[in-house]
């Protein structure tokens, strides 16, 4: 049984999605909880920085998309724990690079001050270290993962792949670069889909690993969601460092037009970037087509990317 298309709707108040969006973020932390070394065990302000830069009010969509696409494929949440985790620490990693004085010198995050604030430089730099290699160590050792290590090496391969030079930190590095000037829009997506959708689709690729004899087709469908909510949620981040406010956002608004970087906005303007913003989702659902309810919160977080505030 296929699911009706879709479109985004809003789903912020939807009691079923506010649900599944606690239950995912309580799993995944409870987890976290586990792997992050105690503030007692030395060295002890180091390992205070990784839980501060981790447990500091996140929205946890990397691991809630391993959760969703797992349930899209019948893998069940214990088998995804661990991916969650790992994509969580190497986003919590990045955010604590991102904001330091070399890369965008932010002085807040999530309504908090940065690492390298609370902390100091060296401390956030170190913070970020080790939480990148954890969510490797974690995808090694986590004993509800996939037991195949062939399975385990595709895993530490996809995550590995997200956060490199052809992933994450090449995005960032485009990012610096263009500081200043003017990029098309296939420039302009080219860097955010390193930047921001890399490690999305890497996110949806951990459950399509955990999961057993999938049709090419479906591995496909599932790839092209990520892609497409991957760009939308970079739209919706520009988009809200224009209409929003830092109190809203936790960090400081309109920070990307104070360093003079492309964005969807300055390039498409406002109502444009909402309306591609819109059409990425619907092209996200409809890759969801063939596919039942169970795979409604990945359909949930189409929506939510979209109309989120923050």
């Amino acid at each position: 049984m296929t699911a009706p298309n879709w479109k985004p709707f809003p789903v912020t108040n939807n009691p079923q999605f506010k649900q599944y969006l606690e239950t995912c973020q309580s799993r995944v932390n409870r987890a976290l909880e586990t792997w992050l070394p105690a503030v007692t065990i030395q060295p002890e302000k180091l390992h205070q920085a990784m839980r501060y830069a981790t447990f500091n009010g996140g929205k946890r969509v990397r691991p809630l998309l391993v959760y969703a696409a797992g349930r899209a494929l019948g893998v069940v949440p214990e088998q995804l724990d661990g991916a969650a985790c790992a994509v969580e620490l190497i986003h919590a990693y990045s955010l604590v690079h991102d904001d330091l004085p070399a890369m965008d010198d932010d002085d807040l995050r999530r309504g908090s001050p940065t690492c390298h604030k609370a902390f100091d430089e060296a401390t956030a730099i170190l913070t970020g270290d080790a939480l990148q290699t954890l969510a490797f160590q974690v995808l090694c050792k986590d004993p509800e993962l996939n037991a195949d290590p062939a399975v385990r090496l595709q895993m530490v391969e996809n995550l590995a792949c997200a956060s490199c030079s052809r992933g994450m930190a090449g995005g960032q590095a485009i990012d610096l670069d263009a500081i200043g000037k003017t990029l098309d829009i296939a420039q302009l997506e080219n860097m955010h889909i390193h930047k921001t959708g890399a490690l999305i689709r890497a996110s949806v690729n951990m459950a399509i690993l955990s999961a057993p004899d999938i049709p090419a087709e479906h591995i496909e469908k599932l790839d092209h969601y990520a892609k497409c909510i991957g760009l939308a949620f970079q739209v919706q981040d520009d988009i809200l460092d224009v209409s929003s406010d830092t109190e809203t956002l936790g960090k400081t608004q309109g920070k990307d037009k104070f360093q003079d970087k492309p964005t969807y906005p300055s390039l498409l303007g406002l109502q444009a970037a909402r309306e591609r913003a819109q059409l990425l989702a619907e092209e996200a659902l409809a890759s969801l087509a063939r596919f039942d309810q169970n795979a409604d919160p990945l359909r949930w977080l189409a929506s939510y990317i979209v109309e989120r505030s923050h």
